[in-house]
């Protein structure tokens, strides 16, 4: 890359305070940063690196006041633009040619788009469909009645079972499983009796699933991830799960059998719900939180049990305070017993 600071300001769409025609050679973090770097500020905790930074140009919002000197580039999310200035020098990804791979396994009566790539050793079994413009990864595996739109790209080893259905744009990383059967059985006489898992996995446009995820199909109907959702590395999904749109959900975290989430939810790393309960719209789960009820649109709940977000720390505040608080106990004991009382707990 080779720009100046006023051509990449206006490719941001921000407002340049500072010198127009620094020569911009690289992105970096403000740590890493070297002269001709551009970098950015998108949380205040970081603010005091500006000061140390060796980057010639930064991004930063309307409320940060710079170091003297400092060219800065005014927008209202830096981080979505910086992403658009990484786009510059991020090589693009080498293009699939149409087809399929002589390697690749794909049944007659599957339907490949033929726009469509194929890679080597995937298979596609009966009846299985593949979109236009769609990507399927090497070693992936569509089952039978499978259906994928058009513009996805799988990763290798990514595995749709049998008549899921994926809609279109929809990215999966390596290792995720849609459509595994979900944890179903039956304690009968003494051992576990198997529960036939025959539903399915509906996936909607525009999702995103990180890698060594997992989706079970519902034990009827589906399990529901709608449009938008960003699901992260290590996640678990069960049986008929609903998911709506715009949801956001951290490596790690596991969610039960039968729950709702609703729209813009976020969901940290670790947390995990029991089954059957619903998560309002815009609700934010904290990190390790362990959900065992409902929770309001918009609350922001955390712990274990999961309380309400200033409850939880009003908690934690105590129990961090009980070696204090034991302590003044034994001292009290001490005083009441050479006073002559007795202590009877």
């Amino acid at each position: 890359m080779r720009k100046t600071s006023a051509e990449l300001a206006a490719l941001v769409q921000g407002r340049l305070e500072g010198d127009p025609s620094l020569i911009i050679t690289g992105v970096a973090g403000l740590r890493e940063a070297q002269p001709g770097h551009v970098s950015f500020l998108d949380h205040p905790r970081y603010a005091p690196l500006l000061a140390t930074t060796q980057a010639s140009l930064a991004l930063v919002t309307h409320g940060i006041k710079p170091p003297d000197g400092m060219s800065v580039i005014r927008v209202e999310n830096p981080s979505v633009a910086f992403g658009k200035i990484i786009a510059l020098v991020t090589p693009a990804l080498p293009p699939h040619k149409p087809g399929i791979h002589p390697s690749a396994i794909v049944d007659p009566s599957a339907s490949v788009h033929a726009s469509a790539s194929i890679q080597p050793f995937a298979v596609i079994e009966a009846k299985a469909r593949v979109g236009a413009n769609t990507l399927i990864g090497q070693g992936c595996h569509l089952g039978v009645e499978a259906s994928v739109g058009d513009d996805c790209f799988f990763y290798p080893h990514v595995v749709i079972r049998e008549r899921c259905l994926i809609g279109n744009r929809v990215i999966l990383h390596p290792g995720a499983v849609i459509g595994s059967d979900g944890f179903g059985y039956d304690f009968v006489d003494g051992r576990f009796q198997k529960v036939p898992q025959v539903g399915i996995v509906r996936i909607d446009d525009d999702v995103e699933i990180g890698a060594n995820t997992t989706v079970d199909r519902g034990r009827f109907g589906s399990t529901w991830i709608k449009r938008g959702v960003k699901i992260d590395n290590l996640v678990q999904i069960a049986h008929n799960v609903i998911i709506d749109e715009n949801t956001a959900i951290a490596a790690q975290a596991g969610i039960s059998g039968s729950t709702v989430i609703g729209k813009h939810v976020r969901i940290a790393g670790q947390a995990g719900t029991v089954g059957h309960i619903t998560i309002g719209d815009g609700a934010i789960l904290g990190a390790q939180s362990g959900v065992n009820h409902d929770v309001p649109n918009g609350q922001f709940v955390f712990g274990y049990p999961a309380q309400e977000h200033k409850e939880a720390m009003k908690t934690h505040a105590h129990i961090r305070r009980l070696p204090h608080l034991v302590e003044r106990i034994r001292k009290l004991e001490k005083q009441i017993e050479r006073l002559g009382g007795k202590v009877d707990i």
